[in-house]
């Protein structure tokens, strides 16, 4: 009984799968990577074909989208793959009696009968089984990452390691569908997701490896605050390492297209390190700003002293000492403006700077003269000073 019920399902068997198929690809989300072949068993109403899925007949037709590969398994594994995008005819398949080539070399008769007494044997299953799958080569974006503890980094600026936790996302993108599907998809699997955890753990984990590599191998040339603006450097050097993710494309046919880095925190213990620093700081130019302006003062008052002690009265002395400290530098008591260095010529724009100093000068030592306050030698002999007479 068992082997005429084999018979009739041989029969039934074959004449449902004589059709030819269309396969097209399931609909592709942002992050599907692999998508099924699907067979249109009907159009506007029209169509009957509910054979098996697995079985592809000779002139059937597969649709490839643009950026896809297509790919069809047998039982040993990857059969064909179609990397131009169009309409493809497959001949490959169990011979039909729908197919023009294949009535003419084998004959309608001996493509039915021959096929259900394959299938018998088989209980009233083909021997045949094939499948469609689709690689997406598109690039596949927004895989967002995160360092699961701090990233320490060595600060140039602030000379110290300092903790960060980075945030953001990268994309890839399939460059050899074969070595991905070969190496990095699990077997007999025709439908495979990013978005699925274990599907992208392997990823995720030596991609967090390769960006700290990159991160710290930046910290010499860039301050932290400058590392969102380093995402293209990043990717090129964790697409250049030697380990992890730089050995992708050779390992799983996949490369690293992009890095974005969304936003970096410090742990608390570093933004308390980083408070303490910029407090200090602050306080150590405002001390210097401040003993600056009390050493000019002083500077002055050394250089009134010192005019007065050479003979111009207490009053006198004082007076001329500190409108004379007025345009002389606290530094060196030169004059403002003039050098003390042995310069170049001077241009006639420095010339006439010197010659203006000068004249201001002498007309502070006349009002002098005019009070009283200075003597007609003292003041002759000043002025033979300024002019180098």
């Amino acid at each position: 009984m068992g082997i005429i019920d084999a018979a009739f399902d041989s029969i039934g068997g074959v004449l449902s799968d004589q059709w030819k198929d269309i396969v097209t690809a399931a609909p592709f989300d942002e992050h599907t990577i692999v998508a099924p072949g699907i067979r249109k068993d009907s159009q506007n109403g029209r169509g009957a074909n509910y054979g098996a899925e697995d079985i592809l007949s000779n002139g059937s037709i597969i649709f490839v989208p643009e950026n896809t590969a297509a790919f069809v398994f047998s039982q040993s594994g990857i059969e064909q793959v179609i990397t131009q995008p169009g309409g493809f005819e497959y001949r490959n398949g169990e011979a039909t009696v729908f197919d023009e080539q294949d009535r003419r070399e084998k004959g309608i008769g001996k493509i039915l009968l021959g096929q259900a007494a394959d299938r018998i044997g088989f209980s009233g299953m083909s021997s045949e089984e094939k499948r469609v799958a689709f690689v997406n080569l598109r690039e596949i974006r927004g895989l967002k990452f995160g360092t699961r503890g701090p990233l320490a980094y060595n600060d140039l600026f602030y000379g110290t390691d300092l903790e960060v936790y980075s945030y953001g996302s990268f994309a890839v993108q399939v460059m050899n569908p074969e070595a991905f599907v070969q190496n990095f998809v699990p077997a007999n699997v025709t439908s495979y997701s990013l978005d699925d955890p274990q599907a992208r753990t392997q990823l995720l984990s030596e991609f967090l490896q390769s960006f700290i590599s990159a991160v710290n191998s930046l910290s010499a040339e860039y301050r932290i605050s400058q590392l969102p603006s380093q995402a293209n450097s990043i990717a090129s050097r964790i697409s250049t390492e030697e380990g992890n993710a730089g050995t992708w494309p050779e390992r799983f046919g996949l490369r690293l297209t992009s890095v974005a880095i969304e936003n970096i925190e410090f742990s608390e213990e570093s933004r308390e390190l980083i408070r303490q620093f910029s407090e200090k700081k602050m306080g150590v130019r405002a001390y210097e700003d401040a003993s600056q302006q009390a050493a000019n003062i002083a500077a002055q008052q050394m250089i009134a002293e010192g005019v007065r002690n050479n003979g111009l009265g207490d009053g006198g002395g004082m007076l001329f000492g500190m409108n004379l400290a007025s345009v002389l530098n606290p530094q060196n008591a030169t004059f403002a403006g003039a050098s003390t260095a042995p310069t170049e010529p001077q241009t006639e724009n420095a010339k006439t700077s010197s010659l203006d100093n000068q004249i201001e000068t002498l007309k502070k030592l006349k009002e002098l003269l005019d009070a009283g306050i200075l003597s007609q030698d003292e003041f002759d002999a000043k002025k033979r000073e300024i002019l180098g007479l």
